[in-house]
Parts: C-alpha cells; structure tokens; sequence
C-alpha cells in the first residue's frame, strides 16, 4: 500500500471523525468568510485614505467654505469620511448663523456636536468586520485544537481493541487529528494579521478625523 497516498491531505480529512470534519467545515468556512472580509476592508479603508487625503487638499486651498459645502453635495454619492464630518458640520453652522441671535462659542458647539456625531458613523463603519477578525484570530486555534483532542481520543480508543499497537496504527488517527489543528491556524493567522493592520490604520484615520475637527472649529470661531 502506498504511505503517501494513505497520508495525503484528502485522505486525512476524508478518514476524519464526523466530529472532527465538522470542525474542520466549520473552520474553513470562518476563513473563507474572514477572507472576504478581509477584501472588503482592503478596499473600504483604501477608499477613506483617498477620500481623506483629496478632500484634505480641497479645503486647505482656503477656497469659500460654502462652495466647499455645495460642491460635497453635489456629489453623486453620500459624503463619507472627512467630507462628510465637513458636511455635518458646516450644515448645523450655517443654519444657526441664519437664525441668528446666538453666541459664537453657542454656534461652534453645536457644530462640533453635529461633527463628533458624524465622526461616530464613520468610525462604526471603518471598524465593522473588525471584532469578527479578532475573534476568528483568537477563537479558530482553541476550535482546532477541540478537533484535535477529539481525533486524538478516538485514535487511542480504538488500539484498546488492538493486541499489539504500533506506530503505524495510531499514526494516521494522529495526523488525520492534527489537521484540525492546521485548519485552525490557517484560518486565525491570516485573520491577526488582517485585524493588527486594520486597526492601526483606523486608528491613523481617527487621529485625521479629530485633528480636522479641532482645526476646522477654530475657523468657524473666527468667523464671525
């Protein structure tokens, strides 16, 4: 009988315990999962940094506020990110102003309220997928290593029927054990990694938001 063929990755999942192809199931359909959202993070974080970076350009050119305002809105798509923290807060400004009879320090406050809340929605959105990247990061390993023991438990129970046990015979109960355990990794590593990057770059895109915020409620304090 051919041992590499025996041993091969098919034959192992194949000869698996139904517990343990049904940890292994589960473990790969978390990684195709957290791969896609893996992907969807790539592009949503890459799509704010441009966003960010262009709309930065924009207002620094020390153009009209208002042009600035209309031109967010005429866009063929909801303002996001910096543009529309800009946009929610430059709308509550201006409608104060119009109404008229109140402080400045009155109307800036309530602007940055109308900002800080439009900062909330876009943090939720940058960092939605996120706790689901860490727990497959953290969770995937214990759920192999489940399968593992498991398969482990059943290779040994069955030498007990065995009057002489070699290496041989418990070898393939082992390895096809084991392989719950690689799944596991398989799916965490990648999930670490993607969540390690996510995260720091959210946070980068957090530090922008705010220091945009603070920067432009001093401009709406000086124009009075």
């Amino acid at each position: 009988m051919n041992l590499s063929e025996d041993m091969s990755l098919y034959t192992l999942i194949a000869g698996a315990s139904v517990p343990v192809q049904i940890v292994m199931a589960i473990l790969l359909l978390t990684s195709l999962v957290s791969w896609w959202y893996i992907f969807i993070k790539v592009f949503s974080i890459r799509s704010a940094e441009r966003d960010a970076l262009a709309f930065e350009e924009e207002f620094w050119r020390g153009g009209d506020l208002n042009k600035l305002y209309d031109s967010v809105n005429a866009g063929r798509r909801r303002a996001q990110g910096m543009a529309s923290i800009f946009e929610a807060g430059f709308k509550e400004y201006a409608k104060l102003k119009r109404q008229g009879g109140l402080e400045i320090s009155d109307v800036t406050q309530s602007a940055q309220r109308a900002m800080r809340a439009s900062y909330n929605r876009e943090m939720d959105d940058l960092d939605s997928h996120l706790p689901f990247l860490a727990s497959v990061g953290s969770v995937s390993p214990y759920i192999g290593l489940f399968g593992t023991v498991w398969g482990i438990m059943n290779a040994f129970r069955g030498l007990s029927n065995m009057a002489q046990a070699t290496l041989s015979h418990v070898a393939p109960g082992i390895a096809e054990a084991l392989v719950a355990t690689a799944i596991g990794l398989f799916a965490a590593i990648p999930a670490v990694i993607a969540y390690n990057r996510f995260a720091s770059a959210v946070d980068r895109l957090a530090v922008r938001y705010e220091s945009f915020m603070e920067e432009f409620t001093n401009i709406l304090q000086r124009n009075k």
